[in-house]
């Protein structure tokens, strides 16, 4: 199609029946993946398909064998391997659909996939931030058709599709005169050479709709499609940002060399950039805006869709996220999808991510208050897990309590409303980046605790891919930081650029020690749903038991080796979990439960540890600090107990 006027709506919705939305998103465990850098279909050995039967090899079709840390760490050119992960590296979405089955048994719930639509021929945009075609999927992923497939297959095995989307700006599509680079000056629209053909061309293509006659080399590869986007007023022209944080700089420049699409006007008074009500009520939609939601519609009819991930945020006017997501919401229900989930890149701190939710529409947010900092340095020892007597928001577990300070009626509002993770693909603002397991020698023994604060905590759980199978990825330079988001994105399938400086080899390790934590966390929350819907309170600890002893554990000397323990608490039910941050030794203390629920005389079972030979033990509630439990937390371990029911 080259006009959305081309799409056939009737046909696309007619008497089809899709996929139902989930009654509570915080149910779900979200898995993040680039497609380029997770299967190719090519694997075999380590793990199964749909029926748990394992795949085996070699075969004509299937040459990829499973990696081994003896034979296979660190053995390729790390420059040649380095210069392989800059670019394309071959993974599909029928390798993905390959992978449901490992995914299901995983725990997965809902995958979602960086963006598909088709990149500016001749970039090296493998991560799909760079649109040419809004369209059509990338062929270097497959086809439309293979996307309709993908999420039809992850239907059947209980596994809904997220899509990454873009609607700040489009690829690297034209050039400004010259082939410059222009940079935003005070809201100056710049002069525009032309749509480009490819990558890097000089803008030998008229920037107004092209005649496919007298430009045949315009269609499929060239300039930007659907034709309503070659409209020049469909383009902000001012330039790339770079002061980020200056508005309205951050709302009207291009990201980098990606082409700002003009949402249409709002308020441009840098002293009111803080009131997002009066940006929305003085904001006035622009066609291109219209036209993006016709496009995204089309995809949720087309695939069958679940959600949207949107993409930088930060960068639209929040007039313009409320347009698009009140679009989005009513044609998801016209379709019958009741809860369509919009999750919402937006980074500004908690008051604003919340803000920004309750104004605009969407339904959650990444990147609030720094989660990833706070989860990942809180199970690393480095961070305080918060302190609910005072009302800093210094900690991981600040960030979900008196929602009464942002105007919500339930401290549990944040459970369904952000999302949170630890290993991230880009780490904005972080110069040499690494994932949770390549900072240091020992954050491996440290990965269980992130990942029961991440699974057993409130919010909606996202994972990222490769973390399963502890993947290592770090910048180790320490001079040049220039791509260094590369180093988080290693090859699930291995190629050229596989984990822990290999190649040639897949991850699909369905035997790996983290991967079976992962199994038994998520079992676990979707067997009980305390652990998924339950309000939360970080719990006091203590060494002796004695009245006067026990405190909400704090780092010494920027340390924090102790015992982290929280409870989840629903209709009448307690689930106590607890972490050791301490990796040499096993501590042993008291932990405050709820007295209402859990009087002393009675026991607490327990559920999953770290040390298998806890699993089953129960333990004595007593009468310390209202009502208490001892317990013995293996180094670095997880232990989750449940009140012993009557028979």
């Amino acid at each position: 199609m080259r006009s959305l006027q081309e799409i056939d709506w009737p046909s696309l919705t007619r008497g089809k029946q899709f996929y139902p939305s989930p009654a509570a998103w915080q149910a779900e465990l979200l898995y993040f993946l680039f497609i380029d850098r997770f299967s190719d279909s090519k694997e075999y050995g380590g793990f199964g398909d749909m029926n748990g039967a394992i795949v085996a090899g070699p075969t004509g079709e299937r040459t990829t064998s499973l990696f081994s840390e003896e034979e296979h760490a660190w053995q390729a050119d790390r420059q040649s391997w380095f210069e392989a992960g800059k670019t394309w590296c071959g993974g599909t979405l029928t390798g993905l659909q390959d992978k449901l089955g490992y995914l299901q048994r995983l725990g997965v719930t809902a995958l979602w996939l960086s963006p598909v639509l088709k990149q500016v021929t001749g970039s090296h945009d493998y991560h799909g931030y760079g649109v040419q075609n809004f369209l059509e999927v990338d062929p270097h992923f497959g086809t439309r058709e293979d996307l309709k497939n993908l999420v039809a297959r992850a239907h059947e095995a209980g596994i809904r599709v997220i899509l990454d989307i873009i609607l700040n700006h489009s690829g690297d599509v034209f050039a400004y005169q010259g082939n410059y680079r222009y940079y935003y000056h005070a809201g100056q629209e710049w002069p525009v050479a032309g749509f480009r053909t490819h990558s890097e061309d000089d803008g030998t293509l008229p920037f107004a709709p092209i005649d496919r006659d007298a430009y045949p080399q315009a269609w499929p590869d060239g300039a930007v499609w659907p034709l309503e986007f070659q409209l020049h007023d469909a383009w902000t022209r001012q330039g790339e940002i770079r002061s980020w944080d200056s508005f309205p700089e951050y709302l009207d420049g291009d990201f980098l060399s990606l082409k700002d699409i003009n949402h249409g006007t709002g308020p441009k008074d840098p002293a009111m950039s803080w009131d997002i009500l009066k940006s929305i009520r003085q904001f006035r939609t622009a066609p291109a805006l219209a036209n993006l939601a016709e496009i995204y519609k089309f995809w949720i009819a087309f695939a069958d869709l679940d959600g949207f991930r949107i993409d930088t945020v930060k960068h639209m006017e929040p007039g313009a996220v409320r347009y698009f997501s009140n679009v989005i919401h009513e044609f998801a229900q016209s379709l019958g999808k009741e809860n369509f989930y919009l999750i919402g890149e937006v980074t500004g701190g908690r008051k604003h991510a919340v803000n920004m939710v309750n104004t605009t529409g969407i339904d959650a947010a990444l990147g609030i208050n720094d989660i990833q900092d706070k989860l990942e340095f809180l199970a690393k020892g480095q961070r305080s897990p918060g302190n609910p007597d005072t009302d800093q928001q210094e900690g991981y577990f600040d960030l979900f309590r008196n929602s009464l300070l942002d105007n919500k009626h339930t401290h549990q509002w944040y459970s369904g409303h952000v999302v949170t993770l630890f290993d991230d693909h880009d780490q904005v603002g972080v110069k040499h980046k690494f994932r949770f397991c390549g900072q240091q020698p020992n954050s491996y023994q440290m990965l269980p605790i992130a990942l029961a604060l991440n699974l057993l905590t409130a919010g909606i759980p996202c994972l990222y891919y490769g973390t399963e199978q502890a993947f290592n990825g770090a910048d180790q330079r320490t001079e040049d930081d220039g791509y260094s988001d590369v180093f988080l994105r290693e090859c699930m399938f291995g190629g050229s650029f596989g984990s822990l400086q290999s190649s040639g080899h897949h991850f699909f390790n369905e035997e790996h020690t983290i991967y079976r934590l992962i199994h038994a966390l998520s079992r676990l929350r979707r067997e009980h749903i305390t652990l998924r819907r339950g309000r939360q309170y970080l719990r006091q600890v203590s060494g002796t038991g004695t009245e006067d002893d026990f405190h909400f554990p704090q780092p010494i000397g920027g340390k924090l080796r102790w015992i982290v323990a929280w409870s989840r608490v629903f209709a009448g039910h307690e689930y106590l979990c607890a972490v050791n941050t301490d990796p040499t030794q096993s501590l042993t203390v008291w932990i405050t439960v709820d007295h209402c629920i859990n009087q002393a005389g009675a026991k607490m079972t327990c559920l999953l540890s770290t040390d298998p030979s806890d699993l089953g033990m129960t333990v004595d509630i007593e009468e310390r600090n209202g009502s208490a439990v001892c317990l013995t937390i293996p180094p670095a371990g997880v232990v989750v107990l449940h009140q012993t029911l009557p028979i």
